[in-house]
């Protein structure tokens, strides 16, 4: 376990307390992860009011409820890199009996297909949910409420159905293929489809005009696992939070985490504080942007967020229908932690060699009437604007032949960067992204005079 400051324990802890006071929750957990593990935890309040005084822990289950999306959304890209399916496929081709045409993947995985938001039948009504058949015959009942990705629309319909492709194209139930992909590589053995039986939170509506909490029943969702239907811990939570911090290649490799992190679609149009990725939520707060999910279940309000740069994580897990928002405290966990207890830069490292195809660029070339500077990190050639602010990384390249660079992080991604050099074999010029760059600044076409 990573240590925090006994200060900034002491903090979290009452950070989780006001919660759970003023939020009237019979149980709260709160959690912190960073490091690569779960760094600290505290339970307040009761997991069971028919043993009051005894907290729910790091090991108590919650109902994760719609955190379990961005497990699907990770089979989903694992089946995409493994070629078993594209983005840009439309239902149609991975599930033929759809009758919806044109919706692809990826309008489904960033909530911009503009399909109706539950299954029919009212089933939050009458607490039955569809098998796999009923599902599917459902969805070719269901409306397309508006045009594809005219404006996000939150459906748990559509990530049930991208529970149905993940079960076709792995060849085993959803369940089935999320354990053995994700849950059983991250170690996280209280991830289970609904109350595993071990050590649990028990869920309660607490009403507006009194403080005498309803138990509420526990539900099986049948074919709407795949958007709802997980309960885990914070130790467990805490294990995909440093997945989603640091991804492993045996689960999803790191371009495709970061790829679902990219914003699809804002939720948020009046603030631009929230955004969607490939199934993970964008939480903007100032300057901070944090990756995750909420989820809510009757009697658990949950919500594990990452902050990805830092690699920190806050989880937290309420028992009670009318929690206060969970990412409000996951997030102020994650903040009181980066502000009060932050983990020490990494130290710098020298470097052993500069390759001597680069010793002539490195120094400042000016672009575009400004300047950038050239250096050599690590091996490596990167660039960066002495004017950029400091939290954006450099450009950095990679050699792709003599003289040639592909940029493969930072500014202009993708894009070539070619040498030119005179007789003497000394660089005169740059192009980067076809635009020129020379050693003085330089009006455009000011070199053809």
């Amino acid at each position: 376990m990573t240590e925090i400051a006994a200060q900034t324990q002491t903090a979290l802890t009452r950070l989780v307390a006001d919660r759970q006071t003023k939020g009237r929750v019979p149980g709260v957990v709160g959690a912190v992860a960073r490091a690569g593990s779960l760094a600290w935890s505290h339970g307040a309040g009761s997991a069971d009011l028919e043993a009051p005084g005894v907290p729910p822990t790091a090991d108590s289950q919650f109902l994760i409820a719609s955190q379990s999306k961005t497990l699907t959304a990770v089979a989903i890209m694992a089946l995409r890199d493994e070629g078993k399916l594209s983005l840009d496929d439309t239902v149609e081709q991975l599930i033929p009996e759809s009758k919806h045409e044109g919706i692809t993947v990826r309008q489904m995985l960033s909530h911009a297909s503009g399909m109706q938001r539950e299954p029919v039948g009212d089933v939050w009504d009458v607490m039955k949910f569809p098998d796999r058949a009923e599902l599917v015959a459902g969805w070719n009942e269901a409306e397309r409420v508006g045009k594809p990705h005219h404006r996000f629309h939150y459906s748990n319909l559509v990530f049930s159905l991208l529970g149905e492709i993940v079960a076709r194209l792995d060849g085993r139930s959803w369940y089935d293929a999320i354990k053995a992909r994700i849950l059983d590589p991250l170690e996280m053995r209280r991830t289970t489809v609904g109350m595993d039986g071990g050590p649990a939170a028990v869920g309660y509506y607490v009403p507006p005009f009194s403080d005498v909490p309803v138990r509420e029943q526990l539900l099986a969702l049948g074919s709407m696992d795949a958007c709802g239907g997980l309960a885990s811990t914070a130790e467990d939570l805490a294990k995909w939070a440093m997945f989603v911090a640091d991804p492993v290649d045996e689960v999803l490799s790191k371009d495709t985490l970061d790829e679902m992190c990219q914003v699809q679609i804002m939720a948020d149009t009046d603030r631009w504080q929230l955004a969607f990725g490939l199934g993970f939520m964008l939480l903007r707060r100032g300057d901070r942007i944090f990756v995750g999910h909420d989820g809510g279940m009757p009697g658990h309000i949950t919500s594990t967020f990452v902050h990805r740069p830092s690699g920190t994580a806050g989880i937290a897990l309420q028992s009670s229908t009318s929690a206060p928002a969970p990412s409000a405290l996951a997030t102020d966990l994650i903040i009181k932690v980066l502000e009060d207890d932050p983990l020490p830069a990494e130290p710098w490292v020298p470097g052993t060699t500069v390759p001597p195809e680069l010793a002539g660029v490195l120094g400042t070339w000016f672009s575009e009437g400004s300047p950038f500077v050239f250096s050599v990190k690590g091996g490596r050639l990167q660039a960066k604007s002495p004017a950029a602010a400091e939290h954006l990384a450099p450009a950095v390249f990679d050699r792709v032949s003599e003289d040639v660079y592909r940029t493969v992080s930072g500014r202009e991604t993708g894009e070539l960067l070619r040498i030119t050099r005179d007789a003497d074999g000394v660089p005169v010029k740059l192009h980067w992204a076809t635009y020129l760059c020379t050693r003085e600044p330089l009006a455009f076409g000011e070199h053809l005079g």
